[in-house]
């Protein structure tokens, strides 16, 4: 480790502390990272090639560099075992610190009502726009006819892009137009805006963009400045979270030490068939139904959020109507027959803005709890020091 750090800083030019105290800054790190790897060892946290291979191929492309390249470099330096088990052992450290910590952390509900009503969370949490336009400029000297002209352009351009046009081909075009045909050509100008939070964005589009869905390109607006053709590319931290849920039953049917696969099938269609000739769905769900988490409900799951259940599970019940039984189908789980009892949409904005601001919270504390866990450990462990 004292030949990493003196490398690194020979490349770097940074100033060490002296040999004394470098050496006992190294033995306490080590020893500390010791103690978070017996952690991980008696909770058996370890990562498999696969993972690890997955964080060198990480490191080769931010290193322009291709997969094979990048261990070829590893290898040539004497590098690639101890930079494998470098990788295998952060992932480790950084699993260990994630479920230890985290489960010293208690966010109270009175925490986050507190947050969600502050400035400081008002701001964190308001969401973030990546906002582009085509801006046709208009001059304070340019005639009625020429504005007039300008508008009817900048439609066209609207147009164009709403009727199967891309964006940024478009603006492109019309660049390339106007340096074609300087007298007939307008200039065209425009750029992403990057992102922005809506008091970030001109006066003009704040309250306009908040209310454009990914991907809408809103009709020309005029400014001061010409006339603006906006798109919404993107949205980070939108609380909008509009939901569709399915209420849901089922009967699940497995093969076991007593019922072979066939068998398991033969009693699902059986059970089927009894639904059809008019048998109470959740009554033979309670008699035969091997989930064990819906089997005292008659099978009922309740309302499950769209993508909340196994693919192959939600492709049956997506081409149910409501009040349908499926007949028996396979997943990895069983032999199942479902019943679909209602469709929603269901608002989960609060609960996701609830979410967001515990996560935000949480990290705040993480590195001062972190911080504390190792000063525990550090004073609970018996170290003896034999450099």
């Amino acid at each position: 480790r004292l030949e990493e750090i003196n490398s690194q800083a020979l490349q770097s030019g940074r100033q060490l502390p002296s040999e004394a105290d470098l050496l006992a800054q190294v033995i306490e790190a080590l020893v500390i990272e010791s103690l978070q790897m017996q952690f991980a060892d008696r909770m058996g946290v370890r990562f498999d090639d696969e993972t690890v291979n997955e964080v060198f191929q990480s490191l080769a492309e931010a290193s322009n560099m291709t997969f094979d390249d990048y261990i070829a470099s590893l290898e040539a330096q004497s590098r690639y075992l101890i930079t494998r088990e470098q990788v295998r052992k952060e992932l480790a450290l950084r699993e260990v610190q994630r479920g230890i910590v985290n489960r010293r952390i208690n966010i109270t509900d009175q925490e986050i009502e507190n947050f969600l009503n502050s400035e400081t969370g008002r701001v964190t949490m308001a969401p973030d726009y990546l906002v582009d336009q085509i801006l046709i400029p208009v001059s304070e000297n340019d005639p009625a006819e020429v504005v007039t002209a300008k508008e009817q352009y900048a439609r066209q351009l609207y147009e164009s892009i709403t009727t199967g046009g891309e964006f940024l081909e478009a603006r492109m075009i019309a660049q390339r137009n106007a340096a074609a045909n300087p007298p007939q050509g307008f200039p065209v100008a425009g750029s992403e805006l990057g992102w922005r939070k809506t008091e970030q964005l001109p006066s003009l589009f704040a309250d306009i963009v908040p209310t454009m869905r990914v991907g809408e390109v809103r009709e020309p607006l005029r400014s001061s400045n010409g006339f603006h053709i906006l798109k919404l590319v993107n949205v980070q931290g939108d609380s909008t979270r509009l939901v569709n849920q399915t209420h849901i039953r089922h009967i699940l049917v497995t093969s076991n030490e007593i019922r072979t696969e066939q068998e398991a099938e033969e009693l699902a269609k059986t059970i089927q068939q009894r639904i059809s000739d008019g048998e109470n769905f959740a009554i033979l769900a309670r008699q035969y139904s091997d989930d064990t988490a819906s089997v005292v409900a008659g099978g009922d799951l309740s309302w499950v959020n769209e993508g909340g259940v196994a693919p192959e599970f939600e492709i049956v019940v997506k081409q149910l109507e409501i009040g349908e039984v499926s007949a028996p189908f396979r997943t990895t789980f069983g032999w199942h027959i479902a019943e679909v009892l209602d469709r929603r949409e269901q608002d989960l904005s609060q609960q996701y803005r609830r979410s967001q601001a515990e996560n935000t919270l949480r990290n705040r504390k993480f590195a001062i709890e972190l911080e504390n866990w190792l000063l525990e450990i550090r004073e609970q462990a018996y170290v003896k020091v034999l450099i």
